[in-house]
Formats: structure tokens, C-alpha cells, sequence
């Protein structure tokens, strides 16, 4: 029976929005992290078949498939194919499971799938500058419905989706904050550890120095300090920059295969992928789809959450995975044990293969056998994936 396994996963450390790889072209970036993956994984470009690559803001640097973009600017050979595709925060991650999906069908040997945002030069949103992608018929489906801005430019706002959640699920001002502080001090941690080093590609930068390490953790923050923060989605709100994560730079890349293929190349698989997903839900909330998508993972892979060692739910803001926490009744400790978005950031079409390469390197380094990572999309999507240590 054939299988989908990982053989490769490298990331580059992330960058704060105007930081360390603000003077970095998105492409260059992609490029960076594929020819990582190739000398790391043991992989010969020339036989990769396709890299699915994830972006959100696909407009200016980020436009004109910077799939293919990045192989050319990789210098791997002109033969090797790219598409870049956008389910939101989640692009990286459906990468994956396209390219798993691809290799199981038969239709490709290899395939790489990664992504990559730079949210310095491509600022969010820039996408939508020349034009609106909600239509009237989708202003009168959710006209009245609470959180939905009929008369604004973006009616559905992520920021409002949070306070939401927060409402919902009741979550105080003070949970948000100690989630938030959590994430900086986990994530603090295992840089300290050297945890990270393993699954990082140091950038070299233009005045002759390295870009080496995570550089969105907040070592000096404290709950005095996050009680001080603004609430900018409502006056009366509890959601602040402070338990969001953050706008960064940065990229990801994952090879992909068959055993029998990585077997007759002389690759090492690190991991099976096990059950890949997407689901959706409320698109106004948009924040609540890890939650069933999670249950429908489980269903399909035959597992009990008790039976899945680490989770990685993308911290795009402290009521997401606390609220994901109180429904699936999961294990706290085994949550981002590294830290998550709030600390290390969210290039958002680099995120989803960020999360799975570090959640690799955690089960290697704990001997975890069944890891689960999902994360919320815009639109209210979301996808999730279980993968199996090899």
C-alpha cells in the first residue's frame, strides 16, 4: 500500500514585520529555503516534479507565480514546474496536502511544498487595493448577522472574529494575556535550548551578516505590560496586538514522496502523513474551523485525541486555540509546546509549513508518534493534519 511521507523540512527563522529580512525579495526568500531543502533532504532538484507553494498577497514581489519564480531563482533546473495557491493563512499547509494527495494518485514522484510572505514588502491586504472580492450577494447573505460590517471596504474582520470567541467561550482579558505571555515564554525556552536550531536555514544578509534565529519573542513582556494594551477591534473588548500573532517575514519548505520512492533514491522519511483535511464554518466568527476540522481528522485517521502526543494549533489569536482547547478537551501541556504565532509570528503563506516542520523536530526530539497541527483560515476555513513519526 502506497503512503505519503515528509523526507525534508527546513524553515528560515522568522523575521518581525520591518526586521532582520525586511531587505529580502520574497523570491530570493523561496529560494533560500528550497536549495536548504535539497542539500539537507539528500534531493536532487532536477528530479522534483512539481513545488506547490504557498502566498497570500500574491501582488507585486509576491506576483507572477513565485513558485516558479523561486525554483528559477533556487537555480534548480528550468524543467522543474511551480504553482503558487492561497487558502489564507492555511496556504502552506494545503500545499502539504496537495502534494501528498499528488504523490498518492501516482502523478508525481517528488513534489516540494512550502511557502513564503513577506509582510515588509507585501504588506497585508495589498491583494484587494484594486478592487472588492465580496460581492452584493454575499453582503445580503450575511447582512445583519452580528460582527459583519456591512458598509465597510473588508466586512469580515479577524479581529472581530477573536472578540467573538472570546465572547463565546468567555474568555477573560487576563486568559488572553497569560496565553500570550505562555507562547513568549515556551518559545524562550526552546530557542535557549537550541530546540529551533536543527530545522533552521540562517539567511545571509546584505551587509555581509546571518539571519540565525526567531526574532519575534518578547523576552521582556509580563502581563503588567500586555494589561496596558490597546484594544483596537472594540472599545470593550479583550483581544489586543498583544495575544495576536504577529506580522513577519519568513519561509518554508517540506519534500515530499512515497517510501518505496524515498527508498529506491536512498531518502530518509521523518514522517507519514497519516490524514489531511479541510473544513469550514461561520465565515463572519472565521476563527472556529480548527475545531471541526480537528474532529473530522480524528474521525477519519481512527484516533482519539488522547492518542496524538503534540498539537500544534496556529495562535493567530489567543481565544483560537483556547477555545479549541475547551472543545476538543485536550491536553494543555501537549498545546504549541514551543511557543506559537503570538511569539515567533505568522508569515502567513509561509506559517502552515513552519508549524509542521517545527512540530517535526519536537516529535523527533521526544520520540512522539502521532502529531496533529491545524489553523484557522480566512473565509472561516480551516485545515488539519495528522502526521506519524517514522
Amino acid at each position: 500500500m502506497s503512503d505519503a511521507v515528509i523526507v525534508g523540512a527546513v524553515r528560515t527563522p522568522v523575521g518581525r514585520r520591518k526586521g532582520s529580512l525586511a531587505g529580502v525579495h520574497p523570491v530570493d526568500l523561496s529560494a533560500h529555503v528550497l536549495r536548504a531543502l535539497a542539500e539537507r533532504a539528500g534531493v536532487d532538484p532536477a528530479l522534483v516534479d512539481d513545488v506547490f507553494w504557498g502566498c497570500v498577497s500574491q501582488v507585486g514581489e509576491q506576483s507572477w507565480n513565485i513558485a516558479r519564480n523561486g525554483v528559477l531563482a533556487a537555480g534548480w533546473p528550468e524543467t522543474v514546474p511551480g504553482t503558487t495557491l492561497d487558502r489564507q493563512c492555511g496556504s502552506s499547509q494545503q500545499a502539504l496536502h496537495f502534494a501528498a494527495a499528488t504523490v498518492l494518485s501516482g502523478q508525481a514522484d517528488l513534489v516540494v511544498a512550502g511557502g513564503v510572505e513577506s509582510m515588509t514588502r507585501v504588506p497585508m491586504g495589498s491583494s484587494v487595493a484594486g478592487g472588492m472580492p465580496f460581492s452584493d450577494a454575499i453582503r445580503d447573505r450575511y447582512r445583519g448577522v452580528e460582527g459583519f460590517a456591512e458598509d465597510a471596504p473588508l466586512p469580515f474582520n479577524q479581529g472581530v472574529g477573536a472578540e467573538l470567541m472570546a465572547q463565546r467561550w468567555r474568555f477573560s482579558r487576563t486568559q488572553l494575556d497569560e496565553f500570550a505571555l505562555a507562547s513568549h515564554e515556551k518559545a524562550a525556552a526552546a530557542q535557549d535550548a537550541g530546540a529551533f536550531d536543527p530545522e533552521l536555514a540562517p539567511v545571509a544578509l546584505a551587509d555581509g551578516g546571518k539571519f540565525a534565529a526567531d526574532e519575534g519573542i518578547r523576552r521582556d513582556t509580563s502581563l503588567e505590560k500586555l494589561a496596558e494594551l490597546a484594544t483596537p477591534f472594540r472599545a470593550d473588548g479583550v483581544v489586543t496586538a498583544g495575544s495576536a500573532s504577529q506580522i513577519s517575514d519568513g519561509a518554508a519548505a517540506l519534500a515530499v514522496t512515497t517510501s518505496e520512492w524515498a527508498s529506491r533514491h536512498g531518502l530518509r522519511p521523518l514522517a507519514r502523513i497519516h490524514t489531511a483535511v479541510a473544513a469550514a464554518d461561520d465565515p463572519v466568527t472565521m476563527l472556529t474551523a480548527p475545531i471541526p476540522a480537528t474532529a473530522k481528522a480524528l474521525r477519519r485517521a481512527g484516533l482519539g485525541i488522547e492518542e496524538i502526543g503534540v498539537y500544534e494549533v496556529n495562535e493567530a489569536f489567543a481565544p483560537v486555540p483556547l477555545a479549541w482547547l475547551a472543545e476538543t478537551e485536550a491536553e494543555p501541556e501537549r498545546l504549541n509546546p514551543r511557543g506559537g504565532a503570538i511569539a515567533l509570528g505568522h508569515p502567513l503563506g509561509a506559517s502552515g509549513a513552519r508549524i509542521m516542520t517545527s512540530m517535526l523536530q519536537h516529535m523527533r526530539d521526544n520520540g512522539i508518534r502521532y502529531g496533529l497541527q491545524t489553523m484557522c483560515e480566512g473565509g472561516g476555513m480551516a485545515n488539519a493534519t495528522i502526521v506519524e513519526l517514522l
